[in-house]
């Protein structure tokens, strides 16, 4: 190709590289596959190897991250870059709107621009003649940090403006805009992080400046960073009259801008803004504390001038904080209704996200060693909605030595059991049964329509029950009489008769259907069916070793382990051994397969639409095939659903072959003779 050729395809490419861009990171709509992507991209590349002469610094290629610096060098910004004055209520907004007023002599209604205003780090980006050149950050409103090689790995950040119609490219142009980490981005991040053997950021701000001024641009290439541009500086060769005609022209440009931005007309659309966004603040993909108000016309901006660093024209109206720094005063542990035990901080009490909390979850033992959390700690508390407020950070500099570190109780403090924790879990269990603060829900799980099938038995009669004294234990269903039933709310002599039926019909089950009601860690109905099929008694579940409970087909070492400390529990014993002099039998049924699927073994990961991953696998094994959750070369097939996991990468390296779920629907048809 010769150099002009070169020239003007290169010059494609870039274009066709940034509109793509622009649909893909900022109006989420691709219209090419990643593939195809990618092979743009490395043709640009390739012909910019072939002519190094040729300037890049507006090209797609130099978003990957440059060579580290020593040091950041320092920008000069052409026009300051103000702070925000701050109101916290509706009164303060209306006496912002009367403050205007005032100083402007006229009391008729003015037009604001109304923003969310992002959590992020401020910058400040320069183009000449639509090039991006310097980008730096805030720093104290008059010089900041260049961080041009770090702005250029944005993906949203044009480095090149698009013309539009009648809206040319101004000489030169100072834009401000806020970076920022979107919130599923920022928790990945901070998994990876201490995956590493890193510290988590105590939130997308930190995370967002963190990356920002990195040394090496090549990891902040790495870093998910997202851009949201708000305003002008200095501009020259263009001009505009409404802070919203310079929002469009900004977003023509092929600058991203906020789509939440609205027009209100008066300070009484402000409020009803504010109250708005507040309410739709824990649906929006990235961090706000508040909104932003501005004076629309840019004359009267003017007029208005700034008072001290502060801009009179323009005020941010902040939300209830989401985050809070309290003291932990001791941690104590919550029973949940599945034996889960969790580990909640008990705090100082402190106003959080707009209500006052006292406690908050620290998950689980590898989480509070991970963030070092003692009891004395000063930390970081976060509420999100209504979402359980949890312990974020660990503020080390108050530390006094004082502080005790914890540890997870070996026995469950409810029960006094024995606290197991089973392999790649990372959860505390308490195994009983007959725990009080698992039993409600175990009742519930025991009579529901995948066990035991006790019809009229729902949660009110089974609280009811509870509530009574009358039952401890699944087993004490089975000794209920008519006349203790009468005593209670709502039944008669039809209703208890008919409940007391109900219970005696169901003490011959299948024997897959006690296993599941049992509520073993695991073993749902899929389990369930393969253990009864090759075991054939609970007898002999009961007494396998878990060598020959591996051994079964479908039964990893994980569930295997659950079922045999689930035999091995005392108390689960007793139950057990209540619920056969009850007159519990249950039977193996004989299940009608096909051999369609003889010999294929099958993998599932991530999650099917059409049905869930428990019926997929009884299905194969209805067709003769067999569901294990190991992929090895003997797999025949792996179907993945969404998000699949590490089993879909391992069946890729060992060349198994993969489901997508309509392939899988297709095929177990044609094995069932539909297709």
């Amino acid at each position: 190709m010769e150099r002009s050729q070169a020239l003007k395809r290169i010059s494609e490419l870039r274009d066709l590289i940034e509109y793509h861009n622009r649909r893909y990171y900022q109006l989420d709509d691709p219209e090419i596959s990643d593939y195809d992507y990618d092979k743009l991209m490395q043709e640009l590349a390739a012909l910019e190897e072939r002519f190094p002469d040729i300037d890049r610094s507006a090209s797609p290629t130099q978003r990957v991250g440059a060579s580290p610096l020593e040091k950041f060098g320092t920008v000069t910004h052409l026009t300051a870059m103000l702070s925000l004055g701050n109101a916290f209520s509706e009164d303060e907004v209306s006496e912002f709107d009367e403050r205007i007023k005032r100083q402007l002599g006229d009391k008729a209604e003015i037009d604001f621009v109304t923003e969310p205003k992002i959590d992020g780090v401020a910058v400040n980006l320069i183009y000449e003649k639509g090039v991006f050149r310097v980008g730096a950050t805030r720093g104290d409103g008059f010089t900041g940090e260049d961080v041009t090689q770090n702005l250029r790995t944005i993906r949203t950040l044009p480095l090149k403006m698009r013309p539009r119609d009648h809206h040319h490219v101004p000489d030169r142009i100072e834009i401000r805009g806020e970076v920022y980490l979107e919130k599923e981005s920022f928790r990945k991040l901070n998994e990876r992080r201490v995956e590493q053997g890193e510290s988590a950021f105590a939130n997308p701000r930190n995370a967002a400046a963190g990356s920002l001024r990195q040394l090496d641009p090549r990891i902040t290439a790495r870093r998910p960073l997202d851009l949201f541009c708000y305003g002008v500086g200095s501009i020259e060769g263009k001009s505009f009259t409404t802070h919203w005609d310079t929002l469009k022209t900004l977003g023509d440009w092929g600058l991203p801008t906020n789509p939440e931005i609205r027009l209100a007309r008066n300070v009484r659309d402000c409020i009803g803004y504010w109250r708005h966004i507040e309410s739709i603040r824990e649906t929006l993909p990235y961090e706000i504390d508040g909104i932003v108000l501005k004076v629309n016309s840019l004359s009267l901006q003017d007029r208005l001038g700034m008072v001290s660093r502060s801009p009179r024209w323009a005020v941010a109206v902040k939300f209830a904080p989401t985050q809070a720094t309290t003291f932990i005063e001791d941690i104590v542990i919550g029973v949940g209704r599945t034996g889960v035990l969790t580990p909640v901080a008990v705090m100082k009490p402190v106003r959080v996200g707009g209500v006052t909390v006292s406690r908050a979850t620290l998950h689980n033992e590898d989480e509070i060693a991970k963030k070092d959390v003692r009891i004395g700690d000063t930390v970081i508390v976060q509420r999100a909605g209504d979402v359980i407020p949890e312990v974020v950070k660990v503020i080390e500099s108050k530390r006094t030595g004082r502080e005790k570190p914890f540890r997870m109780p070996e026995k469950c403090p409810v029960c006094g059991s024995k606290v197991v924790r089973l392999e790649g879990e990372v959860a505390h269990r308490c195994i009983d049964l007959a725990c009080p603060a698992q039993i409600r829900e175990n009742i519930r799980h025991f009579v529901s329509r995948g066990g035991m099938d006790i019809e009229g038995l729902g949660d009110k009669i089974v609280s009811q029950l509870l509530d009574a004294g009358l039952i401890r234990d699944p087993a004490d269903l089975y000794a209920l009489t008519k006349e203790q039933l009468l005593e209670l709310d709502r039944f008669a002599d039809k209703s208890a008769e008919n409940l007391i039926a109900a219970i005696a019909r169901s003490k011959h089950p299948p024997l897959e259907r006690l296993l599941f009601a049992l509520g073993i860690r695991h073993v749902g109905e899929y389990v369930a069916k393969i253990l009864s099929k090759k075991c054939g008694s609970l007898g002999k579940i009961e007494t396998a070793s878990q060598e020959e409970l591996t051994a079964i087909d479908g039964i990893g070492p994980t569930i295997a382990e659950s079922i045999y400390r689930f035999f091995h529990e005392p108390h689960n014993l007793k139950i057990l051994r209540k619920l056969e002099q009850a007159g519990i039998r249950p039977f193996v049924e004989k299940h009608a397969t096909s051999t369609a699927l003889a010999g294929k073994t099958f993998v599932f990961t991530g999650s099917l639409k059409g049905f869930s991953r428990e019926k997929a696998k009884e299905i194969v094994v209805t067709l003769g095939g067999a569901a294990t959750s190991t992929v090895s070369k003997k797999t025949d097939y792996v179907v993945a659903g969404e998000d699949p996991g590490s089993k879909f990468d391992k069946a890729r390296s060992l060349g198994v072959a993969i489901l997508d779920e309509e392939k899988f629907v297709k095929l177990i048809r044609e094995a069932d003779g539909k297709e």
